[in-house]
């Protein structure tokens, strides 16, 4: 969302509630926010100021966040200057994106003065400034000198200097005779009607109008006197009603509502969705506020940035380990590429030790000699001169047994390092469909199990905002408590749970629910699901009602979730000859292709229509020894061709 000059002025209008509020504490989450505890009218209010490039604001919010345990130099300031102190005044200069909120307390003499806190909120020029009764600089949130930022020094003990922009307000503009005069100009001609008032207009951001303009029904590029008109007639009531600080309870919303006075930004669910503003009579809702709006929005926002931050540092760590084992595998070939000339050293020696009869003119650099192998065919082959024939054979066989010692241990590394790379691209599908911090939280957990890195990794630590660390580091505080870590686990492994016709069938987030339910929690006469040699999840049904005396916890059994946005894993397959006998198993051939077309959704190929499933009795799934969580092998298995699509 674009926070403008409107919206900044419905702000600091719906602010009027913490005048006479008493300021009781003051935090600083991270260095570009700020947060007031306003106690004010007999409630608790939390002020929310942040500075944040992108994010900037101030509202009102109810979201607690997590504080440092040693506060920043800024915030030591304003306990020092503002704890204590009666907010007096909040306001705005026009539609000007800055805020002044004047402070009574007491100075050093326990005299009555009155301090200012001023908000500029400009993008990356955005500022928390703090300034004594006659508005000399006491501190700021960000120190800056004249060739920062507009020619002005913001520091301690410097005069403050008030930006002021060159673009009028809109309420100069007055009538729409002079509005008109704004797209009349040779430097406004064929420019659409946001890019001008963005331009031209201070107050009005790009994105807030081109929305407004969707809900007005004016073409942005294309339009009319009388588009221009009405227009200018929504804006100027808007203002209006701003500066009379009647438009409170400005309204905006991210999907439509039942009543029309709650605008979305979008129609199309599949757009991205923001908020603009709505000046229709909204006083039977006075429980709502644009402040309730915008801490809403910043709060999912800031959420889903804080997901993807998490989400992109251990993808890093795990790629990069990906490289690692994709150069160890180039290394292995390249062995095993010389281990080639294997045959080739135990031909020569064989056949120089019969023929030794015939080699007379001796030392020489190599000999031709028939090679009884390939029709007599003759054979250069190269010897070492210092030495003699017999021992030239000797050492031929020698490189051979040495090759055939190292064929044997590079092809079992190879075999365990492609393990490892199928294992890791696993984890990979996982990060991607990750879909809440807890999932990732869960494979976290998982790679650091199996030794990737650890978790005290400062790659990672540096990469995760704090919001993340705290929930990277939450299993720490619970491990003293062996109870609750105990139950933390439990529910971590518990898979999904679905109904299929009556059949209960359960389907794994990711490796470790995975491992858990097929070498756990199913039975021998389960069935068992996967796509075939593809990324995807462990499937299970039970032919037999679910028994009380079952090993599943008993908070499985209220797990049901729709079918959306689960993880892959991988596994490995060794086929059988045998047929396998589903005909006791009472599950209708209908239900297994269900199954399989719910694994095959929850699989790297679930874009496809067309996907190779495995099933199988999970008396046929083991797991190798030593083998990562969700590797396994089976045998006696059918193959079903199901359609994904089918299980959404």
């Amino acid at each position: 969302m674009a926070f403008d000059g409107v919206v900044t002025k419905s702000i600091v209008n719906e602010l009027q509630c913490l005048i006479n509020g008493k300021i009781n504490k003051i935090f600083e989450p991270n260095k570009n926010e700020l947060l007031l505890g306003i106690y004010c009218g007999g409630k608790n209010f939390a002020l929310n100021i942040s500075i944040d490039s992108v994010n900037y604001r101030i509202n009102l919010t109810t979201n607690s966040k997590a504080n440092p345990q040693n506060a920043l130099n800024f915030c030591m300031v304003l306990r020092k200057h503002l704890v204590g102190g009666i907010i007096k005044k909040i306001y705005s200069n026009g539609l000007e994106r800055i805020v002044f909120i004047d402070i009574e307390c007491h100075n050093e003499l326990n005299d009555l003065i009155t301090k200012t806190l001023v908000v500029e909120l400009m993008g990356k020029h955005s500022n928390v400034i703090l300034l004594s009764d006659k508005e000399i600089v006491i501190d700021s949130l960000r120190h800056l000198n004249k060739f920062d930022n507009s020619n002005r020094d913001i520091f301690p003990g410097s005069k403050y200097v008030s930006i002021v922009s060159d673009k009028p307000d809109f309420s100069c503009i007055k009538t729409f005779d002079n509005f008109y005069k704004l797209f009349s100009t040779e430097s406004s001609s064929g420019t659409s009607i946001s890019s001008t008032l963005s331009k031209k207009i201070n107050g009005f951001g790009k994105n807030n109008i081109f929305y407004l303009l969707n809900e007005l029904k004016i073409n942005d590029s294309v339009y009319t006197l009388y588009d221009l008109k009405k227009l200018f007639e929504y804006l100027n009531n808007m203002v209006k009603l701003l500066e009379a600080e009647q438009l409170k309870n400005t309204t905006s919303c991210i999907t439509v509502k039942d009543n029309s006075k709650f605008f979305s930004s979008s129609t199309d669910s599949k757009q991205k969705a923001d908020y603009f503003i709505c000046i229709d009579d909204v006083s039977a809702y006075d429980n709502l506020s644009i402040n309730f709006f915008i801490d809403d929005f910043y709060f999912l926002k800031e959420q889903k940035e804080e997901f993807k931050s998490y989400r992109d540092s251990v993808s890093r760590l795990v790629l990069g380990q990906i490289k690692k084992v994709k150069d160890r595998i180039n290394n292995i070939n390249l062995k095993i590429n010389e281990c080639d000339k294997t045959d080739s050293y135990k031909l020569y020696g064989e056949l120089i030790t019969s023929n030794l009869y015939k080699i007379k003119d001796f030392p020489q650099d190599s000999i031709v000699l028939e090679n009884y192998y390939d029709n007599n065919n003759p054979i250069e082959i190269p010897l070492d001169k210092s030495i003699s024939p017999s021992k030239n054979a000797k050492n031929f066989f020698k490189k051979y047994r040495k090759l055939q010692n190292t064929i044997a241990i590079v092809s079992k590394q190879k075999e365990l390092a492609e393990q490892e790379l199928n294992y890791l691209e696993s984890i990979i599908y996982e990060l991607e469909n990750a879909t809440t911090t807890e999932d990732l939280e869960n494979i976290y957990s998982e790679i650091c199990d199996n030794f990737i890195f650890s978790k005290n990794s400062n790659t990672v630590n540096n990469h995760i905002s704090s919001e993340a660390q705290k929930i990277a580091t939450k299993s720490k505080k619970l491990s003293a408590k062996k109870k609750n870590k105990a139950q933390k686990e439990e529910s971590s492994l518990m898979p999904t749970k679905y109904e299929i016709d009556g059949f209960t069938v359960w389907v794994g987030k990711n490796n470790k629910q995975n491992d858990y339910l097929t070498c756990r929690l199913a039975q021998n006469s389960d069935i068992w699901f996967h796509t075939k040699d593809i990324h995807g999840s462990h499937v299970v049904i039970r032919p037999s009602s679910f028994s009380e005396k079952s090993n599943l916890s008993a908070n499985l059994a209220n797990s049901e979730k729709n079918v959306f946005n689960q993880p892959a894993v991988l596994h490995s397959s060794a086929s059988s000859n045998k047929k396998l006998d589903l005909s006791n198993s009472g599950v209708p051939d209908s239900v297994l292709y269900k199954c399989a077309c719910l694994a095959a959704y929850y699989s790297k190929a679930r874009m496809s229509q067309n996907v190779p499933v495995d099933y199988t009795f999970i008396k046929y799934v083991k797991k190798p020894n030593g083998a990562k969580p969700g590797m396994v092998i089976y045998t006696d298995n059918k193959t079903i061709y199901a359609n994904p699509q089918l299980a959404q």
